[in-house]
């Protein structure tokens, strides 16, 4: 059986592809996962302290953060990580297969049954920040009800 080099060459550069998009999701959930334990630390030292106490905590983390690792430790950042804690409280229902721009999206949606549908969808159908975007502001989830209760079925997107 004689195989091209071109076909070798294909197949793996198919094994490169796959373990480098594995990598990077690994990667991607791993800081997930970490700002979700940094907001939960900000919020449990934060929860039996002044409200003082709590600007000057983030503002201190900031500072002391963004110099050791970068400007992705803003005062607003860490806001975000805090609100990711609060509205995502319970660690093992996050979901590998999203990004933390992904949860950024979901955290601005106030209605609980209707951010853990997002959630769900956007990993289900593999959506992209755009498409999760797309289909929030389109109200996909209501559109999805209306018909239900109309007895109709909705394309996915």
């Amino acid at each position: 059986m004689d195989i091209s080099e071109n076909t070798i060459y294909q197949n793996i550069r198919t094994v490169l592809v796959a373990a480098r998009k594995r990598v990077y999701s690994a990667i991607n959930f791993a800081m997930v996962e970490a700002y979700w334990d940094i907001g939960r630390q900000i919020m449990e030292a934060q929860e039996n302290q002044r409200a003082e106490y709590g600007a000057g905590l983030i503002k201190y983390l900031a500072e002391r953060l963004s110099k050791e690792f970068g400007k992705g430790f803003t005062i607003t950042n860490l806001k975000y990580m805090r609100q990711f804690y609060t509205v995502f409280p319970i660690s093992h229902t996050l979901c590998d297969q999203l990004s933390w721009s992904h949860y950024r999206l979901l955290m601005k949606i106030d209605n609980a049954s209707r951010r853990e549908f997002y959630q769900k969808e956007c990993a289900e159908c593999n959506w992209s920040v755009r498409q999760l975007e797309r289909q929030i502001n389109s109200f996909y989830y209501d559109r999805l009800l209306a018909t239900r209760k109309e007895g109709k079925e909705i394309v996915k997107n």
